[in-house]
């Protein structure tokens, strides 16, 4: 019994992100938002997966994207890491965004690995749970 509880917990942690991987994966969502806000959209086009990189051909494209559909990220007053998640075998970075008008937003990162480099695979806004008070 005892050795069935250790294989399973081996097991268990062989899917968990590494505290190494989850330090990279935010450095590269950091490095992303750091060219938004200076509208690098060269640099941030950058940090995408070759599949994004596929569907928006230009780092112009790609920037109006995001300024239209997600200008909390393309101009965050604050952001906060929370929790890397594994689901299905794949990483979920969420990030809490507060914007210019005050409001938060959460957003799920999908990251891949990609010639040992994390790379953004898309973003999901996710349900607001803010109260008013």
């Amino acid at each position: 019994m005892k050795y069935l509880i250790i294989i399973v917990s081996m097991w268990v942690a062989s899917f968990a992100p590494t505290w190494a991987d989850e330090r990279r994966i935010q450095t590269t969502i950091q490095m992303q938002i750091d060219a938004f806000k200076k509208d690098d959209f060269v640099a941030a086009f950058e940090y995408a997966s070759p599949t994004i990189q596929s569907i928006f051909k230009t780092s112009d494209r790609f920037g109006l994207m995001v300024r239209r559909g997600y200008p909390m990220v393309h101009r965050p007053a604050k952001i906060k890491f929370l929790e890397l998640e594994t689901i299905a075998n794949e990483f979920w970075q969420k990030v809490q965004i507060k914007d210019e008008q005050g409001r938060f937003h959460v957003m799920a990162y999908r990251m891949i690995s990609v010639d040992d480099k994390w790379l953004i695979n898309g973003v999901q806004l996710l349900p607001s749970e803010e109260v008013g008070v």
